[in-house]
């Protein structure tokens, strides 16, 4: 067996390197056991995400504590979930704690571990024992007291390991929950096969594929998962970094806990990276634009993580990004999962429909100077997003805002093809807003209904061409602002009073579909269009858009009962990822015929 004296930055990069991989191969297995403190199953994909963070952005330096400053940093820029930042924040703690010694000897190493495990408590706004941090600690102290007794590293990590796997068993008996599902906690898991993979590149002087983890006498089948009314108090997983200059943590700490559990704030007096589990994302991200400039916005919905891995309605997952429009409570009943576009106002980000509202989007569109910025979401983001939900449904069909008027769709086809083995239907929804939100909610209860894969692709892609959107547009104020019109055409529009009704073409372009000079005349142009349709064949759905106008959708909603006989399925605010280009004011009617 090799025998370790010294750890330099090279040696200490490679050995982190070889933990993460180990915890990326144990993912799915940590996914499944994951029941505290809440069973979201996406404990092995945070833990996974954050390793592959800190694989990537860390630099191996010769110096040891330039390496873990680097290494910290990448943690906490990439650190996702309450278990991804508490080995954040462990990490952090190191890079304090360490000296300026260009190697680090088990004296000096047991040391620094021992005070950086305060570190990660500190930034735990109510530890829990019999979770990662137990098993954290008690590793820690087993180094720190093994410290002086042997001068290799193997030998110190085998002895101290042994101590992290006795740690990890006793989580079942320290928390309730764990002992009535029947699992070990799955942060503390993960962070036993970091310390696998250490262990064995330390010792064979190679990577390990897959990890060994501890023996456990359960199978995944004898899991019990506690109900969904009994363990999602919050709805929402927040997360998001805070940059600046002399952040106050403790004080962002008091903030963060404030609205929710579960919170953890870590970080240094530069970046400090925030999780906790609310129900209100919106109102925390408005408290905390005082105490930094808030990047990297995450929103998880639990209640569908839930969903998705013990309680799914259908084999199959529906998924749309948040340019789809349908009320909160059809996406609750058909299980619909949405994955947002990210939004700015200047240095100040959103992510559409999560951490804003759009009644709150459009009141401060109409007075700030700034006109926001939209963007898609990451590479990195979507293939989070489907990798977690194909690993929970046997196949997923995908519906994007149409390629017209976004790059998304392109930008997820690449996405998609790197996803291998997983059957994953991406479709152009050749539509916008309600146009597409009509087309989701027709598949998803097709899903829930039982239909295959291929029944809800065939039958998306012969509504998707009887499927009209048709735009009531107010003012070309917000397509000047926004660059769609240049200013010049935009003081000819104003100054003829121009109302132009936007539609999308076959190949969801959008085109003018007429202009007026009065509102009324646009919505008689309109109405004529609607019942050309109704004419030609039976109308399916339809529903109602309006961007910050609902009396207006309103006359819309009356007028278009009389004329169909029946009422709209749904009256909407539209969402601000398509009301920045439509304006205030502005209504829509959505129409999807055929049968």
């Amino acid at each position: 067996m090799l025998k370790i004296r010294y750890l330099n930055g090279k040696r200490l990069y490679q050995a982190v390197l070889a933990g993460g991989d180990a915890v990326i191969q144990d993912q799915a297995y940590l996914n499944k056991i994951n029941v505290f403190p809440v069973p979201d199953a996406d404990t092995g994909t945070n833990l996974a995400t954050t390793m592959r963070a800190i694989a990537e952005g860390t630099r191996s330096l010769p110096s040891i504590k330039a390496t873990l400053k680097s290494m910290a940093n990448a943690a906490l820029g990439g650190a996702r979930g309450n278990s991804g930042l508490i080995f954040a924040q462990f990490i952090h703690g190191m890079s304090k704690e360490i000296g300026s010694e260009s190697h680090l000897t088990t004296r000096s190493f047991g040391e620094s571990v021992s005070r950086a495990v305060q570190h990660a408590y500190r930034a735990i706004a109510a530890p829990v024992e019999g979770t990662m941090i137990t098993v954290i600690r008690e590793w820690a102290e087993a180094v720190y007291r093994n410290r002086m007794k042997t001068a290799d590293f193997v030998e110190l990590w085998t002895e101290s390991l042994a101590v992290a796997r006795q740690s990890l068993r006793e989580t079942t008996q320290k928390l309730q929950v764990l002992a009535r599902a029947g699992v070990v906690d799955a942060g503390a898991k993960g962070f036993v096969d970091f310390l696998e993979g250490v262990l064995h590149f330390m010792s064979k002087g190679r990577m390990t594929r897959g990890a060994a983890g501890v023996e456990s006498s359960w199978t995944l089948e004898e899991i019990k998962t506690p109900s969904k009314d009994k363990c999602l108090e919050f709805r929402y997983c927040a997360e998001a970094l805070l940059t600046g200059t002399a952040l106050d943590a403790d004080g962002i700490r008091d903030v963060v806990r404030g609205f929710g559990d579960s919170a953890v704030v870590a970080g240094s007096e530069e970046r400090v990276r925030l999780h906790v589990h609310t129900n209100a994302p919106q109102e925390l991200f408005q408290a905390l634009k005082n105490w930094g400039t808030v990047t990297q916005i995450k929103v998880d919905d639990m209640r569908r993580q839930y969903e998705a891995a013990h309680a799914p309605k259908a084999k199959i997952g529906i998924v749309a990004d948040s340019a789809c429009d349908l009320p909160q409570d059809i996406l609750d009943d058909l299980q619909i999962h949405v994955l947002p576009f990210p939004f700015s106002f200047g240095e100040q980000q959103f992510l559409d429909k999560l951490t804003i509202r759009p009644h709150q989007f459009y009141e401060i569109l109409k007075t700030s100077s700034v006109h926001p910025k939209t963007a898609q979401p990451g590479q990195r983001v979507v293939l989070n997003f489907l990798s977690y939900l194909a690993s929970h449904y046997e196949s997923l069909v995908f519906l994007t805002v149409s390629g017209k008027l976004s790059g998304f769709y392109d930008a997820c086809r690449r996405t998609v093809a790197e996803l291998t083995g997983k059957k994953i239907a991406l479709i152009d929804s050749r539509n916008i807003s309600a146009g597409t939100g009509l087309t989701v909610a027709r598949a998803a209860a097709m899903a829930a209904a039982g239909a295959s894969h291929d029944e809800i692709v065939a039958g998306i892609e012969s509504w998707i061409p009887r499927t009209k959107f048709f735009v009531d547009v107010d003012t070309m104020k917000y397509f000047v602002r926004g660059g769609r019109v240049s200013a010049a055409q935009g003081m000819i529009g104003g100054i003829l009073h121009v109302k132009p009704i936007l539609m999308l073409d076959e190949e969801g372009r959008a085109v003018t579909g007429g202009k007026s000079f009065s509102r009324a005349a646009n919505m008689a142009k309109i109405l004529r269009k609607v019942r050309a349709v109704a004419a030609a064949d039976p109308i399916h759905g339809y529903a109602v858009v309006h961007v910050h106008n609902r009396p207006r959708a309103d006359i819309y909603a009356r007028k278009l009962s009389a004329l169909l006989g029946r009422a709209p399925d749904f009256i909407i605010d539209a969402a601000p990822v398509i009301g920045v280009h439509a304006g205030i004011g502005a209504v829509a009617v959505a129409l999807q015929s055929g049968a």
